[in-house]
């Protein structure tokens, strides 16, 4: 029997060919989609590798879960001619989910890069996972990104983590645009995406495209700028898209459907011309007669600019499962999306036609050791070179060039600024990492930076900071959940610690520790999939068949009142006494963890003693008086310190460290603990249920809404109550009910709740 769809044999595949499920080709094996570039194709992909940076756009997809991102991603590669066959999620075939995780469970866990070309631009595009666990994943794909796409699910609107990715690139300022996808959904509603993307994300959406048909019935769209009726019609879905009629509107089309766009197209207008001036003095010069005549050219150009100034958002539509408006969404990306030089990048402007670029993510690699992704914003890179890392202080040798496909690359000679590499070779370079040419590069770019600022100085002008010479990194949120994991054996232990240096190098929100009073190693994530995940990994991966510990919530701690204390610690050692007398203050305070000192004593301190002071009471918010987590929203005023002769800097450390300890324990202990965002949609009928369970878990209801048929149920509720909610949800509601949880903050518990608390690690409950 032949497989009806092209596939290749390859190591470390996940899935076998779906087309042979009943094995009559006598192959058992796991298979893996082929690719359209292989060989011949690669001699003409490297000869346009470094393409006009205007023709570059670097973008990432992103969205809440199951909205459809890596569906239109995969539609895209195909409509590109990236891939000879259109993937499926639910068949596990995509490229951009590659994981044995990501194709088993259907979601996407890991950002995956890829490279391909749309009608003469170079696409750099990401595709970002959607489940809150990941969000990191998110932050550090868009910090290397000048462009954005959010998709939406058309009959939901504007979702919870869609929320959290947009305040994401708003940090980042990013211009983005929306693609409102699944519209060929029931309840599918341009009207209510648009007003849900101007009232939850306080955008200003610009709407380029009206749909034909809605629901089953969608067969198309009408793009307003140009007039054009696009239709994907034929008699089986499962055509692929790739052939679709383009015609200009006609009087014979539908009344009701000109009449729409006729309405639809003037309202376009009018908002751009508010947006943007120039276009409104286009509007009442040449065109003030009749705004219907504007040249759908000089309308794009101003949709352009609108969108650069990231005064608005164009909003378009379509369906990616159904292969519907897929097309004209790449055109809108090269069309209305910025280009690397149209961002302002002020730092890189230092470095003039030397290498800087930002390390954004690591991945590790059985043959080749650790991959560093780069995105580089001047100069060239190119392999068998030495660069120097800012940040390590020290020089690496980059021993080859990748082109980025998923988790298939291609080896090229160099690569230009505003592109994404692949490196390999660079064994001390993390997330976060500046990398440039050379030291001496470096000093040149401090000079210039120098200079900018003085002359800034001269004329009055506010400048950017010049003693700092690094890109800047990505923030990596705390864990709210931890648990202990062990190997099978104590042989495996070293094994296991270095699978676990590999994973906190890939992925930074993860974070290992070993407890001081156990000593067994503590595995800290974003959530119970984070972990569940990283487990898997390290059971696939690095063949360590690993023991997981119970699931516990990550608390901080504060404190309630304000406390002055003094302490004095006086050893010997040896022939040497070490004696240091300190007294400080603690305070409930919003600046988390901070460190002040009188100013008096400041001037008095050399930069030594300072520093062993600092790392003194910095130690003692590791460890909290009442159950030992970490201490926040405390600060701390240094009135003295005094110090015999001889006293070494340890000790100093040591005794501010005692002093503090002795302040927080008088000061009274608070527990905080993690408080959620949870957004539960749900049928009406379901709804009581729901909010039962919510009550018994000391969940707060904010508001309950309407979409469509279904109730949106928003609420906070505490994470140590939401421990395997799913499953509790799917059997309340028979499985008609999705979720999303949302870190909102800490707040301090009920004094009922951290008694139980007490007790229970204690062990008297």
């Amino acid at each position: 029997m032949q497989c009806a769809v092209p596939f290749i044999l390859l190591r470390g595949c996940v899935r076998h060919c779906r087309s042979c499920s009943s094995h009559a080709c006598g192959w058992r094996a796991q298979w893996r989609r082929s690719y359209s570039f292989l060989k011949d194709d690669v001699k003409s992909l490297r000869a346009v590798v470094n393409p006009d940076i205007s023709k570059i756009r670097n973008i990432g997809i992103m969205a809440h879960i199951d909205a459809g991102k890596t569906t239109t991603t995969e539609r895209m590669l195909y409509y590109s001619g990236y891939t000879r066959a259109l993937g499926d999620v639910d068949d596990g075939d995509t490229v951009t989910d590659y994981m044995a995780q990501e194709r088993e469970r259907g979601i996407t866990i890991q950002s995956a890069a890829v490279t391909f070309d749309w009608k003469e631009h170079r696409v750099n595009l990401i595709d970002t996972p959607g489940h809150v666990d990941f969000t990191l994943e998110v932050e550090r794909a868009l910090r290397v990104l000048d462009g954005a796409v959010a998709v939406f699910d058309a009959s939901a609107g504007v979702e919870a983590q869609t929320l959290t990715v947009w305040r994401q690139a708003d940090k980042h300022k990013i211009p983005r645009m929306c693609f409102l996808n699944k519209m060929d959904k029931p309840g599918a509603s341009l009207s209510y995406s648009v007003e849900s993307i101007k009232r939850k994300l306080k955008a200003n959406p610009v709407l380029l495209q009206i749909p034909i048909g809605s629901g089953k019935g969608f067969i198309g769209l009408v793009d307003l700028i140009t007039k054009q009726r696009m239709t994907w019609e034929g008699k089986s879905w499962a055509e692929d898209g790739r052939v679709f009629t383009s015609r200009a509107l006609e009087l014979t089309d539908d009344p009701e459907l000109l009449e729409e766009v006729s309405q639809a197209r003037g309202a376009l207008i009018e908002q751009v011309a508010d947006l943007d001036d120039e276009f409104a003095e286009l509007l009442l010069g040449e065109y003030s007669d009749n705004f219907d005549t504007v040249p759908a050219e000089k309308l794009r150009e101003a949709v352009r600019r609108v969108t650069l100034a990231r005064k608005g958002v164009p909003v378009l539509c379509g369906s990616s499962l159904k292969n519907k408006g897929v097309q004209p969404l790449l055109d809108a990306i090269t069309a209305y999306l910025p280009a690397p030089h149209e961002r302002n990048h002020d730092l890189v402007s230092w470095y003039k036609e030397d290498l800087c670029a930002l390390a954004f993510k690591v991945v590790h690699d059985k043959q080749r050791g650790p991959l560093v992704f780069l995105r580089i914003y001047s100069g060239t890179l190119k392999p068998q070179s030495a660069v120097y890392n800012i940040n390590r202080n020290g020089v690496e040798r980059m021993s080859r060039l990748l082109l980025p496909f998923a988790d298939h690359h291609v080896e090229i000679p160099s690569l230009s600024a505003g592109n994404i590499a692949l490196t390999v070779g660079l064994k001390q370079t993390v997330t976060g990492d500046t990398i440039v040419s050379s030291k001496a590069s470096a000093a040149a770019a401090a000079r210039r930076a120098q200079r900018l600022a003085e002359e800034k100085k001269v004329s009055g002008r506010s400048g950017r900071e010049s003693s700092s010479l690094v890109l800047a990194g990505v923030e990596v949120p705390e864990p709210v959940f931890f648990c202990s994991i062990e190997p099978p054996t104590m042989s495996k232990q070293a094994d296991l610690d270095r699978a676990l240096n590999c994973l906190q190098r890939e992925d930074p929100s993860l974070k290992v520790r070993t407890d001081p009073d156990s000593g067994q190693t503590i595995l800290c994530g974003m959530g119970e999939l984070h972990i569940e995940i990283l487990h898997d990994r390290i059971r696939r991966e690095y063949n360590i068949e690993t023991h997981l510990g119970p699931l516990q919530v990550a608390y901080r701690e504060t404190i309630l009142q304000s406390v002055t204390t003094t302490d004095t610690l006086d050893r010997t050692l040896g022939d040497k006494r070490h004696m240091v007398t300190v007294e400080l203050t603690v305070s409930p305070s919003e600046k988390s963890a901070s460190v002040t000192y009188d100013e008096e004593v400041g001037a008095l301190l050399s930069a030594e003693i300072r520093e062993a002071v600092d790392n003194g009471v910095h130690s003692s918010y590791l460890q909290g008086p009442v159950l030992g987590y970490p201490v926040q929203d405390v600060s701390t005023v240094i009135h003295s310190v005094g110090i015999e002769p001889g006293t070494s800097l340890a000790m100093v450390s040591a005794g501010v460290s005692r002093c503090m300890l002795k302040a927080l324990q008088q000061a009274g202990g608070q527990v905080l603990e993690p408080v959620m965002s949870l957004e539960v949609t749900v049928e009406e009928e379901y709804l009581s249920r729901v909010l039962g369970d919510l009550a018994q878990r000391r969940g707060s209801v904010r508001d309950v809404q309407s979409r469509h048929d279904n109730k949106v149920l928003l609420a906070t509720v505490p994470l140590a109550e939401m421990m395997g909610y799913s499953t509790v949800l799917r059997t309340l509601t028979s499985g008609n009910a999705t979720f999303s949880l949302e870190l909102a903050s800490y707040e301090p518990m009920n004094p009922q709740a951290q008694n139980t608390l007490l007790n229970k690690m204690a062990g008297l409950s």
